[in-house]
């Protein structure tokens, strides 16, 4: 009625009435509809993206007592390898929702498990044999088990597949492994068994080869937006600079050939899988490049050392885990490191504004702002078709 009056009357009083009421049966509209819930989300890895679950288990991998946790909002240790959030918490932020829980927290339940759930546990590597020096940890096959046995909560919470079907293949999907195999397993001793058994470029063969496996079985379990992140620059953390004896910093260069070498193979298995699925399902995050800016250059990024660790004993404060008896720098921003492998909050954000707005060198074929966008307008235009 407005509108024919408008286009036909023209009075200036009864237009402008007519525009009021008009944007505010549109306001009325707007703030009665039901807000959109945030993306799910799920995390699968290793210690750099656990967020507690390891508290639940009989391990020596935890990170469930202070000084951990000195910077979290709760200013308690949660089993969060960091002095504060980790990169799946900030990417949270980013998704305009709270960080997804463990999923063997006992407050996943109902609601909650809507928006996802973190299945990463420290000490894990792509091979199963990875970090059995820490015994009781949820190996990635597990993890994949647990993904499957959350999907049949959800059904039970959702009531029917499709609903399930909808949730899964919507979400984002952040996968962290590899590490481990190098630092915990090829590299945990001399002549190890796995030394003996490979030289390092066959090794790094297996490990992309069995890597590809775990991302077929995500695939298959309903992932269809998987950030999949590198190695990153593992001979420059505290630990092995300190294990290694680096006299002036320098990184350990073997475990730096390492990553070398399997970086790039990883790339090209997320580019052969896309081309197989015909979708950019995987993204490829360069964790070695985003590391190695604050690394090589700290100051251009406020830290007074990317060497040190804020929190440990030992050189280079790289000995052991950070515990009650470490001595703790009294700015975590001034460091890189939290402890001996970990970044504090402060390099953590730095690494996930790359994720977001990373060029290709960073994030390939897309940064997560454009994947991000590019999956909302799908969404709508499967709304309205």
């Amino acid at each position: 009625m407005c509108v024919s009056y408008i286009l036909t009357e023209a009075k200036p009083r009864m237009v402008a009435w007519c525009l009021l009421t008009m944007v505010s049966l549109l306001l009325i509209q707007a703030t009665c509809q039901p807000p959109t819930p945030p993306r799910a989300f799920f995390v699968f890895g290793d210690s750099l993206v656990d967020s507690g679950n390891n508290n639940y288990l009989a391990t020596t991998a935890r990170a469930d007592t202070p000084p951990y946790g000195l910077d979290y909002p709760t200013h308690r240790a949660t089993g969060r390898f960091s002095n504060g959030r980790n990169v799946p918490d900030i990417i949270s932020e980013h998704l305009g929702a709270e960080p997804v829980l463990p999923y063997l927290s006992p407050h996943l339940d109902g609601d909650k498990l809507l928006r996802g759930a973190n299945f990463a546990s420290a000490g894990v590597g792509i091979l199963n044999d990875t970090g059995v020096q820490f015994a009781n940890i949820i190996r990635i096959e597990k993890q994949l088990r647990y993904f499957s046995q959350y999907q049949s909560r959800l059904r039970r919470l959702l009531g029917s597949d499709a609903a399930v079907g909808r949730l899964v293949n919507g979400a984002l999907v952040l996968i962290t492994l590899g590490g481990n195999d190098f630092v915990n397993n090829y590299y945990l001793v001399p002549f190890s068994a796995r030394s003996r058994e490979m030289s390092l470029p066959d090794y790094v063969r297996f490990l992309v080869a069995e890597y590809a496996k775990v991302l077929r079985q995500l695939h298959a379990l309903g992932a269809r937006r998987v950030l999949v992140t590198g190695s990153g620059p593992i001979g420059c953390a505290p630990a092995e600079l300190a294990l290694r004896g680096s006299r002036a910093g320098e990184c350990a260069a073997e475990l730096q050939r390492a990553a070398a070498l399997y970086n790039p193979q990883l790339v090209d298995m997320i580019r052969g899988l896309n081309a197989d699925l015909g979708a950019d399902v995987f993204i490829a995050v360069n964790a070695h490049r985003m590391h190695m800016d604050f690394i090589s250059d700290p100051a251009a990024y406020g830290f007074v050392t990317s060497k040190v660790a804020c929190c440990g004993q030992g050189p280079y404060n790289g000995v052991g885990l950070c515990t009650a008896a470490s001595s703790v720098c009294p700015d975590r921003d001034l460091y890189a490191f939290w402890d001996n492998f970990h970044p504090t909050e402060k390099a953590n954000r730095i690494i996930v504004s790359q994720f977001m707005d990373g060029t290709q060198e960073y994030m390939h074929p897309l940064n997560l702002t454009t994947i991000l966008a590019v999956d909302a307008a799908a969404a709508a235009d499967a709304t309205f078709n």
